[in-house]
Parts: structure tokens; sequence; C-alpha cells
């Protein structure tokens, strides 16, 4: 079923043709249509087994990030939260039997409006009372924003919703409470939704800010604990606010996953439509305008980028997913996984979409609207900065340790290994507090570059291992070396004319292949960019509207008036 997923008559709607009401919900439609194809389990969901790593990585989450937004709120965070309590509350199993099967729409509120990334100290109270919880949001800011929660789609709807618990006056620390938010049509009482406007140029979806007002919840709400009534404050406050979490650092590494089928799409269209589009050339000849060097880059690195990262992203799935490596190392992991992935997606698009005139610019041709829509990526489930940031800073520190590929295996190791030592030392040397002003002006700079720098390393590494065509390995090199042209130079040997001679023996190498390396990122099927043909184009045409009549221009108009 899943395999032909493609072809069931929802998926085969463009969404650019609908209103923004209309796509949101045919995204809820697709979502359950393909959550019951995929029959996970709550075991799947619970241990990330490859059956939940198939649903999250199938071509169509690319196609439709609404929907994919669904189905990790759904899967991931509520399910996955609700899961390693449901040996000890049996009480919830009829509500993740409704979330299995979509019966009801699960959402995942913790972040509040003025407490984006500072999500530990949100403001939202749950006061005890004899017979359960009182759910407030005390001001403004303290709104949960911004997954959809409005009834507009005819389906209930619960929240895992992250509030202090509150016991004879007494902050006792953050938890999960399980809060219904609306029927097939109406909100519950005490409950609003107030739908936000459309990101610019995304998949259009019904993003809210909900906010409580005396909303009475029972004592069975409480889901941050195997045992309902227990109400001690945790020793350490943030362990125990992490722990509740646990499915976000998984989410870091499920997010990153439509992007690199949405990079194997960017690369297809791009390369398509730079076959079939022609100028004229010498002798009034129609040229592709494939032929030009500066088309070409642009199409190649993307191919080779998607092709390597195709490659390493599950290889990073069972890494992260490994009992045996520290929790802080698996975590370190998704964090380079996302960051490289999201940042290598973020160069590649708006070039290939430049190149490919106008007709990149427009939705129907896919990436101008996947490149907005990943922008929601970047911060979801983690900023990526952030993420940096935290790992970058636990690495200065030596917390811990991520093996990276030995600095001989290539010369991209080489640069991680090297720019991680560096400002390991540069650490060390200025002897100053992580948190001190030092740190943030010299070395908090360097945190994103160092943590794509070891992304790169594994990805290369990854790719060698697997056997990938050398041309493509070496089309990656020249890439991520553009990157930072500085240290190759200056620690590599190898000067900026170099670099350009490495450039062009990667693209003249590769070029040739093209063709072939298209049609083995398996994603023709699941694009609908009509400029990838001139007979997709023209039959695209015919279903757009067409203005016609029958008026006439009066001649006086026209004339010239001094």
């Amino acid at each position: 079923m899943t395999d032909q997923l493609h072809s069931h008559p929802l998926f085969q709607i463009r969404t650019e043709l609908l209103s923004p009401e209309e796509s949101t919900a045919l995204s809820y439609k697709r979502a359950r249509i393909f959550l019951r194809a995929h029959g996970l389990t709550v075991h799947d969901i619970q241990q990330c087994s490859p059956r939940f790593w198939a649903m999250l990585r199938h071509p169509l989450c690319a196609m439709d990030i609404a929907m994919f937004t669904i189905l990790v709120c759904q899967t991931n965070l509520t399910i996955g939260t609700l899961s390693r309590h449901l040996k000890r509350r049996p009480d919830l199993k009829p509500l993740v039997n409704r979330l299995l099967r979509f019966e009801t729409v699960g959402i995942y509120l913790l972040t509040e409006r003025g407490h984006g990334l500072d999500a530990f100290n949100i403001e939202t109270t749950a006061t005890k009372t004899p017979d359960g919880f009182i759910l407030n949001t005390p001001r403004e800011e303290a709104a949960k924003f911004m997954p959809g929660s409005s009834p507009r789609f005819g389906i209930p709807k619960i929240a895992l919703t992250m509030a202090r618990l509150i016991v004879n006056n007494e902050d006792r620390g953050t938890r999960f409470f399980i809060v219904p938010l609306c029927d097939e049509h109406e909100m519950y009482q005490g409950v609003e939704s107030i739908t936000l406007p459309r990101r610019s140029g995304t998949q259009a979806f019904d993003w809210s800010i909900t906010r409580f007002n005396n909303v009475h919840l029972p004592q069975s709400a409480l889901v941050g604990s195997d045992i309902i009534e227990d109400f001690v404050a945790p020793a350490n406050r943030l362990q125990s606010w992490w722990d509740e979490i646990w499915r976000i650092p998984i989410g870091s590494l499920v997010v990153a996953a439509p992007w690199v089928s949405a990079l194997k799409a960017i690369s297809y269209i791009g390369g398509r439509y730079s076959m079939v589009r022609c100028i004229l050339g010498k002798g009034n000849q129609p040229t592709p305008i494939l032929s030009f060097r500066t088309q070409q880059w642009p199409i190649l690195h993307a191919t080779a980028a998607a092709m390597v990262l195709d490659n390493w992203y599950p290889i990073a799935i069972d890494a992260t997913g490994d009992p045996s490596t520290d929790h802080s190392v698996r975590h370190a992991l998704a964090v380079i996984a996302k960051t490289t992935i999201c940042r290598h997606f973020q160069r590649c698009v708006p070039e290939v979409a430049e190149r490919c005139g106008a007709q990149g610019t427009f939705e129907h041709n896919y990436m101008a609207k996947i490149e907005n829509d990943a922008k929601g990526a970047i911060i979801a489930e983690g900023d990526v900065l952030t993420l940096c940031i935290r790992l970058f800073s636990e690495l200065l520190l030596k917390r811990y340790e991520v093996p990276l590929p030995p600095p001989e295996e290539s010369i991209l190791a080489r640069h991680a290994v090297m720019l991680l030592e560096e400002n390991i030392q540069l650490f060390n040397t200025l002897k100053c507090d992580h948190r001190s002003d030092v740190f943030n002006n010299l070395l908090l700079p360097q945190s994103q570059p160092v943590i794509e720098a070891m992304g790169h390393a594994f990805a290369y590494s990854a790719a060698l291992k697997a056997g990938l065509p050398q041309y493509v390995l070496d089309m990656y090199e020249c890439s991520v070396m553009r990157q930072d042209p500085a240290w190759y130079s200056e620690c590599a040997g190898i000067n900026r004319l170099n670099q350009r001679l490495r450039e062009d023996a990667a693209v003249t190498s590769m070029l040739p292949h093209l063709a072939d390396l298209l049609a083995d990122l398996n994603i023709e099927q699941y694009v609908h960019a009509p400029i990838v043909t001139d007979a997709e184009w023209k039959a695209y045409l015919s279903q757009l509207p067409v203005h016609a009549g029958n008026a006439a221009p009066v001649p006086e108009q026209f004339h010239a008036m001094l």
C-alpha cells in the first residue's frame, strides 16, 4: 500500500490550485491515509523502529510539509511521549489507540509566545484542586505557540500541554497534561485557538496561538509521572524537564527527514529543466542552458549533495539509535545531522531556483515554496544555531567527545578535526568561562561552522565507504570547500586558483553522468513540477484560468494629449 500512496487520488491534487482552507483540510486527510497505510504500533514509535523512519522518510512527506508536520506531532511527540507510560498507566491506552487510528489529532504544546527557546521558563499553570487541576494562561506572553489547535477540519484534537504544577501555592516544576482542545465542530469550554496568518509562501496550515482560561482537568490528565498522585517537586528541575521532553532530541533528527527527499526533487527539477530549456546560440541553433558552466555548478552541486546525504541519513539514524552509545553523544550526532542536512538544503535550493529564472519563483514548480517551508524546519525541535551553540560549548568543555572520521581519511575529515582542535586550544588559551563575554564574542560565532564541518566529514566518510562514484565525492568535496576557502588555502595548501581548477575537474567529470544520476534519485514519480518537460508544462497550462472577451478598444483613448 505504501508503495502506491503516490498514485492515491488525494496525493494527485495540486495544492496551489486550492484555497488555504482546502489545502490544510487536504493535508489532514492525507495524514490519516498515510498513518493508517504504514500501520505503526506503539512499539514502533517508542523504539523508533525502521517502520517509523520509513514513514517519515517517504518522499511524499517532502511534497506536503503540512502533512509531515501533522504526522511528526502525532507520532514522535504525542504518541512517543505517552508510550513509555502505558505499562503503568493503562488508562491512557484508549487515547493512544485513537491517535494511532487518527481518530483524534494530537498536538504538542510546549513553547510559549514569550518563551520560544527558553521553554524551561514557561508560565502556563496547572493548579491542583481536590478533584484535579485548573489550567490557566496567566498572561498573553504565556499563550502556547504555534501548533494547529483549531476545530476547522472536522476532527477532535487533544494536546500534551506543558504547565507548571502548582500545589498549595507552591511551584512543583513543569509537567505534561492531557488537554482536550476541541471536538469535530468547536473548542471545549475555556480553550481558545487564535488562527495565525499563513506563513509567507509556505504550505497552508492552521498555525495557532492557544490559551486556557480556568480549564478543569481530571487528576488523570497528569502524564509527567507513572504515578498519578506524584506531586513532589523534582530534585533537579532542569534534568526533570529534559526527561519530560525526551522526544525532542529524537525530533531533531526526525525533522531533517523530508529535506533529503526535497533536495533530490530540487536536483531533478532543476536538472531536467536545464536540459530542455534552450536559448538561441551560434547560427540560431537551440542551445540547452545546461551547456553553461554557471548552470552546471548549482545542478551538480545539489545532485551530489542529495546523493551523499541520502546515503548518510540512514547511517545517522542507526548511530543516534544505538543504545550502546552514550545518550549525549547520540543527541550530538542528531544535532550534527540536522544542521548539515538543513544547511546544505538552504544553500542548494536558492541556487537552483534562481537558475530556473522566473519559473523558479512560482509555487507550482515547488522550489520557492519548499525553500520557505524549510525555514520552519530550521527552528523546529530545536533551532539549528542554538543546538550548535549548546553542542559546541559542551565539546569545548570536554563534557564528552564525538568520534570523528580519522583526518587521514579525507581532507574534509582533516578540516573538521583541526577546526575543532583550533577552537579548543583558543578556549584554553583565553581561560574564560563558557558564559563570559569573551566566549560569546570570540567562540560562539564558530559554533555552527565547526558542527557543520563535523557533518561534512561524517557524510563524506559514509559516501566513501558506500562506494559512491568518485566524481560525486569530488563534487561534494568541492562544494564543502567553498564554505571555508581560507582554511583550505592556509592549512591544506590549496590556493584559490587550485580550488577553482578542482571544481572544474569535478564538474567536467560528473556532467556526462547527470541524466543517469537524476534517474537514480528515484524521485521522478513524486515530482509534479510542470517545467521538467515541455509536455507537462503544456498540460499544466491547459488547467489554468483563461480570460477572454469581445471588448473593443475605443480609438480616441489612444490619441496623444498635449
